[in-house]
């Protein structure tokens, strides 16, 4: 005689991911929200959004989200300030940045972010990301790995202070980087959500402030500090 099976409970259903989108371009977290919304149904849930610190700050306090996907560069102190005026606690960090220079990357997660990936990352991707930060895991785009890794192990000297870096602001520390990898204004202004004449203005100032002639001159310039 068989004796009847148990009827299985029902699995209770595993609660979304909240997440804040913090970034400076209105434009960016519009398209964030809707990848993620669109890929991650059911498994992230954007709660809020911020473009600079002070919104951020408030964000995670009124919010308490699970993760906070950041931008490195923004107005009022940049990422790191976010995350050192972070109260919740429970809160982790994923940086979202254009930049992925070692001071940026490095400087980020000594800040106290669990992840690092760049914005050329895929929807699927990034929800992935998140998910696995929300886990407790560490997550960085591949290249980036290995500065952490070098950094953190002694085998990587970053530098404490750079003059020549100091006196550009972080917009034109993007443009910078940017415009020494080769792309083109356009290039640059979609990347940024600018305007191209926007990239010309910063593009000036750079070679003003770092007294270089030429996009040839600025590419050396950067390539000898490791910045591309």
């Amino acid at each position: 005689m068989t004796t009847p099976s148990r009827p299985t409970r029902p699995t209770r259903p595993v609660r979304p991911v909240r997440v804040v989108v913090v970034d400076d371009h209105a434009m960016f977290r519009t398209g964030v929200r809707a990848e993620l919304g669109a890929v991650g149904e059911g498994v992230v849930e954007v709660v809020a959004d911020a473009a600079d610190v002070e919104e951020a700050v408030r964000a995670v306090a009124e919010h308490t989200p699970d993760v906070v996907l950041l931008d490195v560069h923004l107005p009022g102190g940049g990422g790191v300030e976010v995350m050192r005026r972070d109260r919740t606690g429970s809160t982790r960090y994923l940086a979202l940045s254009v930049s992925d220079a070692a001071e940026d990357v490095i400087g980020t997660i000594r800040g106290g972010a669990r992840g690092y990936v760049t914005k050329t990352i895929t929807g699927a991707e990034l929800v992935d990301a998140v998910r696995r930060v929300a886990d407790g895991d560490a997550v960085f785009s591949p290249r980036l790995a290995g500065f952490v890794l070098d950094a953190f192990a002694g085998t990587f000297a970053v530098a404490e202070v750079d003059e020549d870096l100091d006196r550009l602001t972080e917009r034109e520390r993007e443009v910078m980087r940017l415009i020494a990898r080769g792309y083109a204004y356009r290039e640059v202004a979609g990347e940024l959500f600018i305007s191209v004449k926007t990239v010309e203005t910063h593009m000036s100032s750079v070679l003003r402030k770092l007294q270089l002639s030429s996009r040839h001159e600025l590419t050396r310039w950067a390539t000898d500090r490791r910045l591309l």
